[in-house]
């Protein structure tokens, strides 16, 4: 006979809302009965339920099978997209696995062994009460159901102003199960909360016995080390229920290590740490989902949003009209399914534009330097130039830019017409990541504009179609959403992104276009560095005009 508890009200629908306030639970009163004794975790079961990451904005439904008799678990995120086997029962040491997507199409599975120093065990996902020292706080109830609840208080011992509060939410009843696990960390001599996450049951099935055929790795799959680059999370669980963040300092130490990063005081090194565990959650939850993309640390991980924010440094026009030409005829009979300027010498390197809102300086240069070198390359003269973005920073502010805090490609566009020309970035100065002093331009060699062309808002084929003739075509996306931060491969598609002119917040340089996996995309040049994406470039998806791509796209004409 097995114990089924179903737990509705725990369901998290798609509205939740992020919140880090918690419940508050009042001071237990005082009953003659004294506290119920203390709940033993079920030896086998099943379990659904949801972990909820408010900071990392996570919500990630799991399906859990443990049996605690035969050492064996194994767990499902977002509906079997990535299946986690452990199997203590596997001599000498025990056995981790995970089947996952490794593309669209293709599924792996890879296998990490125990070692005698590091075993591998079994993964409940109820914390353990009689591990720790967990005491009852008193009965509360929620939504006209009682529960018990069960606190435990933790103090890091590598920083004692950090205090960690658990609490178990249990049923009440003959036979008690968990309802809820919380977690929440705040800084004592701040006042402050660094971190916090739920477990959610909605449904516990205590088991007599559970199919040996449910932990076993379908046969058609062979398991093999991890290749990297990087480490395999083999079992994201254990960080929410074993307090087990290891694997968050082993990559903040490496992360601090590849990007040279030295913070100048304690508190500043564990405000990045914070920062840096949100969104290596983030980057881990979001890979589990099995979309065509995949997230990757880089040197943004220790950022907040706000710091992010200022990267995107699109301005919102007020003008309905920005001056520009309208797209003329064109046809696309005769167009190519892929093409990619970079392998013709239209495209610079890819650059950093560092703590500074200037993204528009880099897709305006970007979308001249090509132009420019199509137009020569007519000519039969044809070569690569680079244009100073710090010119356009410095310079531009009289026709609506405002250096590192925002600015247009069509506000730099009308000061160069209006002007002697855009200068080259030897001849100007070198970029400074910051607003700087608009140096005289009239004697620096320069390359000069007649015009610019507002691409057909929306139109794919009109964008393909500018680009195959005119080379690289400036564009604004919406770039706000943290999968776009922290993108490093595949074909990238957001449902969440916005493709309306309000909804763009960062310029970028679209140098090509091409199909993966049946999938259309634009390769688009970013200016976040290399560490970024695929060396700075982002395979963005075609469908829905994802993110906007084809909603503000120019390019420049010449005599």
């Amino acid at each position: 006979m097995t114990l089924l508890i179903l737990l509705p009200f725990l369901l998290i629908s798609g509205s939740f809302s992020f919140s880090v306030s918690v419940t508050t639970i009042p001071t237990p009163t005082t009953t003659s009965t004294g506290p119920p004794p203390k709940p033993t975790i079920p030896a086998i079961y099943e379990a659904e339920g949801q972990i909820l990451l408010p900071y990392a904005e996570i919500i990630e439904p799991f399906t859990a099978y443990f049996d605690g008799k035969n050492n064996k678990s194994r767990i499902d995120y977002y509906g079997g997209t990535v299946v986690t086997y452990q199997r203590a029962d596997i001599k000498p040491y025990g056995v981790n696995q995970k089947l996952v997507y490794t593309s669209a199409t293709e599924r792996n599975c890879f296998q990490q062994n125990g070692t005698v120093n590091a075993t591998a065990t079994t993964q409940t996902v109820f914390p353990d009460l009689t591990q720790s020292n967990y005491t009852y706080e008193g009965p509360y109830t929620f939504n006209n159901q009682t529960y018990d609840i069960w606190k435990f208080l933790h103090r890091d011992s590598n920083g004692p102003d950090k205090l960690n509060t658990y609490r178990l939410w249990m049923t009440t009843g003959k036979n008690p199960l968990p309802a809820r696990f919380q977690m929440m960390g705040a800084n004592t001599v701040f006042g402050s909360h660094f971190d916090k996450y739920e477990v959610v049951y909605s449904k516990v099935q205590v088991l007599k016995t559970i199919d040996p055929k449910t932990f076993a790795v379908p046969t058609n799959y062979t398991c093999t080390g991890f290749p990297g680059p990087g480490k395999m999370l083999f079992n994201p669980m254990q960080e929410f229920i074993n307090n087990d963040d290891s694997h968050v300092d082993e990559s903040f130490a490496e992360f601090k290590d590849n990007h040279n990063r030295v913070y100048r005081s304690k508190t500043e090194h564990e405000e990045r740490k914070n920062n840096f565990r949100h969104n290596l959650r983030f980057i881990h939850s979001t890979n589990r989902q099995g979309n065509s993309f995949t997230l990757a640390v880089n040197h943004l991980a220790d950022r907040t949003d706000e710091e992010m924010r200022i990267l995107r440094g699109k301005q919102r026009s007020n003008s309905e009209f920005n001056g520009g030409l309208p797209f003329p005829p064109h046809d696309v009979s005769d167009l190519p399914d892929s093409l990619d300027w970079r392998l013709y010498g239209a495209v610079t390197p890819v650059k950093d534009q560092a703590i500074c809102g200037s993204c528009w300086s880099f897709g305006t240069t970007g979308t001249i330097e090509g132009a420019y070198f199509v137009h020569l390359l007519i000519q039969q003269t044809g070569h690569l130039v680079r244009l100073s973005q710090q010119a356009l920073i410095d310079c531009s502010w009289k026709f609506g830019n405002n250096g590192c805090d925002g600015g247009e490609d069509f506000r730099a566009y009308q000061w160069i017409m209006n002007g002697t020309g855009l200068p080259l970035a030897d001849s100007y100065g070198p970029y400074l990541g910051q607003d700087g002093i608009c140096s005289d331009t009239s004697k620096t060699e320069t390359v000069k504009i007649t015009g610019y062309v507002n691409i057909t808002s929306g139109d794919r084929e009109a964008l393909r179609a500018a680009m195959f003739s005119h080379g690289p075509i400036s564009v604004s996306i919406d770039a706000s959403h943290k999968t776009f931060g922290f993108y490093s491969s595949g074909v990238y598609y957001d449902p969440k992104c916005r493709n309306d002119e309000d909804g763009l917040d960062h310029s970028v340089l679209a140098v090509g276009f091409g199909i993966m996996n049946g999938e259309r995309y634009w390769l688009v040049k970013n200016s976040w560095s290399t560490y970024w994406g695929n060396d700075g470039y982002v395979l963005m998806s075609q469908k829905n005009n994802n993110c906007g791509v084809a909603t503000s796209a120019t390019y420049v004409t010449f005599d």
